[in-house]
């Protein structure tokens, strides 16, 4: 127990001298981070967290300071922490250095979070996934959203996973799953059209500059 430990705070050591060159956290003890409010959210949004969401929430509580957390990283708007159930298969722990990106406010889906959030948290993946490379000797990386329950999110608060990678870890079934190309047919292309419809629709931010039901490139 005391090795893994050891292990798992050496990295985080590593990781973090990454990041901030120079400095880094102590090499055996988990680190609390720093008492931030988790607050309700942006005022874009009509659905409001209650007390008792934010109450048991486990982000919400390490982001107030109430429960402690591998920090690798935080700003005003979104805190990284090595996530404390790694991916594994049976009893073997394959990604001990699997990392979350968290926004400090509580929006319980992707779909909640205001769009300045979300770029804020994708902003900082090109510099957070370039430090757990190195400090893992990991060759790539996943990144990846779990958006509702049959997409497998279990905490609702809204996170994104940092995934290192390694050639031939097997992590993913689905990478062994032969790719079939689309079919050109009238389906795709009522598919593309229910889609852009769902796009235009009242309430619905974004530029439209490509409609229509051809295909691009042609």
């Amino acid at each position: 127990m005391f090795c893994l430990n050891y292990m798992e705070s050496r990295r985080l050591s590593i990781l973090c001298s990454h990041l901030r060159p120079g400095s880094g956290p102590s090499p055996t003890r988990q680190i609390p981070v720093s008492r931030s409010i988790c607050g309700a959210g942006s005022t874009n949004t009509n659905q409001q967290p209650s007390d008792s969401e934010l109450n048991d929430c486990v982000f919400c509580k390490i982001i107030r300071g109430e429960s402690p957390a591998f920090k690798i990283y935080e700003d005003d708007i979104c805190l990284c922490i090595l996530d404390t159930h790694p991916l594994s298969r049976g009893f073997k722990v394959l990604f001990p250095r699997h990392s979350l990106i968290i926004p400090k406010s509580h929006f319980p889906s992707l779909k909640a979070t205001p769009p300045a959030v979300v770029a804020a948290m994708c902003s900082k993946v090109p510099f957070i996934s370039s430090a757990i490379l190195k400090a893992t000797g990991s060759e790539s990386f996943n990144l990846l959203v779990n958006n509702g329950t049959a997409a497998g999110q279990v905490i609702f608060h809204t996170h994104i996973h940092i995934i290192p990678r390694k050639a031939l870890d097997c992590l993913w079934a689905s990478e062994s799953l032969r790719r079939r190309p689309l079919n050109i047919d009238q389906e795709a292309y009522r598919l593309a059209d229910r889609v852009r419809e769902q796009l235009s629709l009242p309430g619905n931010s974004g530029d439209s500059k490509d409609e229509g039901s051809s295909l691009t490139g042609n």
